[in-house]
């Protein structure tokens, strides 16, 4: 008689061989008892289901088996948690036994699942990036898209121009109410908090760290984030550059559910998900910058028509109302209507002529294009001077270099239009300055002083351009500030931060 098999030891009761390729075998291999538990396991089905043999024996197994059929080929899905604490996806196929046992043949598919999620996501992404016209539902879309992957339970996108600026949260997931995020991860920066992306930024490199949840709960220079960042079950940290043609735009955080953390796979898959939400910045910027020199280029269009129609029409209309005021004066007409209304007429064209001519300067500042802004703004101060009773210095270093993009110098140059504007119609002032340079940090800054009688105009005045002023500022991450000046006058200083537009 042989003697009696232990239940421990898989494929005993075989031969030699046979015993010999089921535990080399890279699949799990079990037998389970009558009531679906585990009897015999090989060496990988201890791998795969993270138990050994002492664990495993006795212990319910997560399969299914009602519906087994002998030499089945049915392929089922089931959960387990292994000893490590993840949950796994096991894919598994049962045969029933003569004596009522069964053996199951199993595998962990779980990275395989993710991976097909991940890729679907990505598409899914890429699609967004090809067809939305709105670039925050683009980057929403794609935080989701990572948010939806079966180990991360939140994500960030946020876009940033100097790793020591103030950054833009532009796709957010799996976060609770985030009110004032911004401003709460700002403090804890000012509080000397370790924030890891900042290393992301500066190297363009993936920074991972495990266990961060913990670290960020016990430091107290976290505490102004601490509730936000408590609410979502995390433990890992990933931040994901985006990068376009070695340049930084920002970064993707991603933060991994507990024991689950970021591998291999996770990892090229955040890297393929930066990429399209670097395309989907770029790409906006991009179509910015042609929307913005197709409408410059209309505008120019609308000046060089208004001034070969309108302008000369009215040119010509007022020397002719000249002409005819000089022929009246030398046969010493007396028609009083008649030269009254000629009067009117040449009073008028000149009021006419002025006007656009001013809106076709406004329309088409081609100095600025083709010159650059100061000696743009020099060329507009002039012309200011010319047609009213105001002194303007336009100040700038020799050595001062403006490396500014389109878009940026025409809302400066549109900044200094709009102060000088309101110095013509509010100030009463005799002389103006407009002073460029440089900050400590290496932006732009401009300001325009008065000799005038300072204060604000009413609403329908100045006001309301200071409030154009400081949007076009703010649209470049800028401050705007305006004031009365101690000892007279008013001023207005707008400052822009360095980066690629400055």
């Amino acid at each position: 008689m042989r003697p009696p098999v232990r239940a421990t030891s898989a494929g005993a009761t075989a031969e030699p061989v046979v015993r010999a390729l089921v535990d080399v075998s890279a699949d799990g291999l079990a037998v389970l008892d009558g009531n679906g538990r585990f009897t015999e396991v090989n060496a990988a089905g201890h791998r795969i289901l993270g138990l050994g043999e002492k664990a495993l024996h006795g212990h319910p197994s997560p399969f299914e088996l009602g519906r087994s059929q002998p030499s089945s080929d049915i392929r089922r899905q089931t959960e387990w948690q292994g000893g490590d604490g993840r949950w796994q996806r096991l894919e598994y196929r049962v045969s029933a036994l003569p004596d009522g046992r069964c053996v199951v043949w199993f595998t962990d598919v779980t990275e395989t699942l993710r991976e097909q999620e991940r890729l679907s996501a990505i598409t899914r992404a890429a699609a967004s990036v090809a067809d939305s016209g709105s670039l925050s539902a683009t980057l929403e879309a794609v935080a989701r898209e990572v948010w939806m992957t079966a180990n991360i339970s939140a994500v960030q996108i946020m876009t940033i121009d100097n790793p020591r600026d103030e950054l833009r949260v532009v796709g957010m997931a799996g976060f609770g109410d985030t009110a004032g995020f911004t401003d709460r991860l700002s403090e804890c920066r000012r509080l000397g908090a370790d924030v890891r992306f900042i290393d992301a930024l500066e190297q363009h490199q993936p920074v991972v760290v495990l266990h961060r949840k913990r670290v960020i709960m016990n430091d107290p220079r976290w505490i102004p984030l601490k509730q936000i960042m408590s609410e979502p079950d995390w433990d890992s940290f990933v931040s994901m550059p985006l990068v376009v043609r070695g340049r930084v735009l920002g970064v993707i955080n991603a933060y991994y559910v507990p024991g689950d953390d970021p591998g291999p796979s996770s990892l090229a898959f955040l890297s393929a998900m930066a990429d399209h939400a670097a395309v989907a910045i770029e790409t906006a910027s991009l179509l910015a910058q042609t929307r913005s020199r197709a409408q410059m280029e209309e505008r120019r269009k609308l000046a060089r028509d208004l001034h070969d129609s309108v302008v000369q029409q009215l040119f010509s209309m007022g020397m002719q109302a000249r002409a005819l005021r000089s022929s009246l004066d030398r046969t010493g007409g007396s028609g009083t209507d008649v030269r009254d209304g000629v009067e009117e007429m040449v009073g008028l064209a000149r009021n006419a002529l002025a006007d656009l001519r001013g809106l076709v300067f406004e329309l088409h500042p081609l100095d600025l294009a083709d010159r650059g802004l100061v000696d743009a703004v020099r060329s507009y101060a002039a012309g200011v001077e010319a047609r009213h009773d105001l002194v303007i210095d336009v100040r700038a270093a020799e050595d001062l270099e403006l490396d500014l993009g389109i878009d940026v110098a025409e809302d400066l140059y549109r900044i200094v239009q709009e102060a000088l504007h309101n110095v013509v119609k509010h100030a009463r002032a005799t002389r103006a300055g407009i002073d460029f340079g440089r900050s400590g940090r290496g932006g732009v800054t401009v300001r325009i002083t008065d000799d005038g009688i300072g204060g604000e105009a009413p609403a329908s005045g100045k006001s309301l351009g200071l409030v154009s002023m400081r949007e076009r500022a703010e649209r470049w991450r800028g401050g705007l500030a305006a004031g009365a000046q101690p000892g007279g006058g008013w001023a207005v200083e707008v400052a822009l931060p360095a980066g690629p537009a400055c």
